[in-house]
C-alpha cells in the first residue's frame, strides 16, 4: 500500500507481466476508482482522516495561511538552501536531538545519501534492513541500482527484527537501518527495551544505526519517551514533513555535523539542490507548529477507534475481522476482512457516497484468496468520532458487504 492510493499502487503493479488490453483495463479501473474516492474525500461530512493530497489546490494553498506566525516573511527568500531552509534544518535538528540536519526534496534521496556516506566511513556498503522496509518494497532497487549499496534482509516476517537476528546475521554489514514504525507490517514499533537492544546489537558489530523515521514523529506515546531521546539512539535519522505533518513534501536527514555537511555535497550531486523551496519549507514549519503537538492525541484516539472497530465487527457477525495491531502503536493501523478487496472497496465507497460518512477512506488490497486489508488513520477529523459513532458506521458498512 502506498501513500497516494491507486495512482501509486498502479506504478508498482505495472511492473508485473500483462498484455496491452489487460493494462488498459487495469488503468481505467484504477482511474475510475480513484476519481470516486477523491470525490468522496472532498464531499464526505465525516471521515477519520482527511488526506491533504486529495484536496483542491485552493485548499492546499490555505495551509500557508498565517505563515507570518511561522517565519519572518520580510526576510529574503531562500536560494539553494539558505535562509528559511536553514531555519527549518536547525529546528529539526533540535527536535531530534542531533547536531545538525539537512533538508532534502525527498526521503528516498535523503536515505540513499545517508547510507552512502556511512558506507564511505565504515568501508562496508552492506545495509541490513527489513524485507518489508520502504527501500525494498517501494524504491525499485534504488540502493543497489543508484547508490552502490548492498541491502541484505534480516527478516521478511511481519514484525520488527530481533536483536538476535542482528547479532547473529551471517555476514558483516556497515549499517543497520530500522524503519520506525514498520508500515507494511501494520505500523509496528518495537518496545523501548527491544529498540535499545537492537541498537546495542548493531554497535557490538561495529555497525552504525540509521532510523528510517518518516513517521517517527508519532512514536512518542508508544515508547513513552520524548522525540529527542528516541531519535538520539541512532547515528542518523530521516524524517518526512508530508506524511504525518501534512506538508507539501520534503524530508530531513539529521546526524553528526560532519555527516550532514557531506550529505549536502551528495544532495547536490543527486540533483537535490533546488533553487527555491520556501513554499514546501513553510508548509513543513506549519506541520511542526500545528500538527506535531496533536499527534499524541491522534494516537490515543486511534486506540479508542480500534477497540470500537473490533466490537463493531463482532456485533455485525464478522468475528474473523482483525484490527492489527489490536492496540495501535501509532495513529495508523490495519484492518483485515475475509472479503475480496474489490468488494470491500466498493462497500466503503458506496457508504461514503450514499451517507456522507466514510469509515474506510483508503484503498483495499487483496493479500490472499478472499482476504482484504486496508489502512486506517485517525487525525483531527477523527477526534469527533465517539466509540458509538464508529460502531454504528461499522454496522452500516457491514450491511453493504456481499453475503
Amino acid at each position: 500500500m502506498t501513500d497516494t492510493g491507486e495512482a501509486a499502487e498502479q506504478a508498482d503493479t505495472a511492473q508485473r507481466p500483462e498484455g496491452p488490453e489487460q493494462r488498459e483495463q487495469r488503468e481505467e479501473r484504477w482511474r475510475r476508482t480513484r476519481e470516486r474516492r477523491v470525490a468522496v474525500h472532498r464531499g464526505a461530512k465525516r471521515l477519520l482522516a482527511r488526506p491533504g493530497f486529495t484536496a483542491p489546490l485552493r485548499e492546499r494553498l490555505g495551509l500557508l495561511a498565517g505563515a507570518e506566525e511561522l517565519y519572518d516573511l520580510d526576510e529574503p527568500s531562500d536560494v539553494y538552501g539558505n535562509g528559511i531552509v536553514t531555519a527549518l534544518e536547525e529546528r529539526t535538528a533540535a527536535l531530534l536531538g542531533h547536531e545538525a540536519a539537512v533538508f532534502f526534496p525527498t526521503g528516498t534521496m535523503a536515505q540513499q545519501v545517508a547510507l552512502r556516506c556511512w558506507a564511505g566511513r565504515t568501508g562496508n556498503p552492506v545495509v541490513a534492513l527489513h524485507g518489508l522496509g520502504h527501500p525494498e518494497v517501494h524504491e525499485r532497487n534504488a540502493f543497489s541500482r543508484v547508490s552502490g549499496l548492498h541491502p541484505v534482509r534480516l527478516t521478511s516476517e511481519p514484525r520488527q527484527p530481533s536483536a538476535d537476528e542482528v547479532r547473529d546475521f551471517e555476514e558483516p554489514f556497515g549499517a543497520l537501518m530500522l524503519e520506525l514504525p514498520l508500515r507494511e507490517a501494520g505500523w509496528l514499533l518495537p518496545t523501548w527495551e527491544e529498540l535499545t537492544e537492537l541498537v546495542g546489537a548493531a554497535r557490538e558489530r561495529d555497525a552504525v544505526v540509521h532510523f528510517d523515521g518518516a513517521r517517527l514523529w508519532e512514536s512518542t506515546v508508544h515508547f513513552g519517551r520524548p522525540l529527542d531521546e528516541i531519535a538520539g539512539l541512532a547515528d542518523s535519522v530521516y524524517v518526512s514533513f508530508y506524511k504525518s505533518l501534512k506538508g507539501y513534501g520534503g524530508a530531513a536527514l539529521a546526524g553528526p555535523r560532519t555527516l550532514v555537511e557531506e550529505a549536502r555535497a551528495w544532495r547536490h550531486r543527486y540533483g537535490g539542490a533546488v533553487f527555491q523551496q520556501f513554499p514546501t519549507v513553510l508548509s513543513a514549519l506549519a506541520g511542526l507548529e500545528r500538527e506535531l503537538p496533536r499527534l499524541p492525541e491522534y494516537v490515543r484516539h486511534a486506540r479508542v477507534v480500534a477497540a470500537a472497530l473490533r466490537e463493531g465487527f463482532a456485533a455485525a457477525g464478522l468475528p474473523w475481522a482483525r484490527v492489527h495491531p489490536e492496540v495501535p502503536h501509532t495513529h495508523e493501523f490495519q484492518v483485515w476482512l475475509p472479503y475480496d478487496a474489490d468488494a470491500a472497496g466498493e462497500a466503503a465507497l458506496r457508504q461514503g457516497e450514499e451517507t456522507g460518512t466514510m469509515l474506510f477512506s483508503r484503498p483495499w488490497d487483496g493479500i490472499g484468496p478472499g482476504i482484504a486489508v486496508t489502512e486506517v488513520g485517525v487525525e483531527a477529523a477523527g477526534l469527533e468520532w465517539t466509540a458509538d459513532d464508529v460502531k454504528a458506521a461499522v454496522a452500516d458498512f457491514a450491511a453493504r458487504l456481499p453475503r
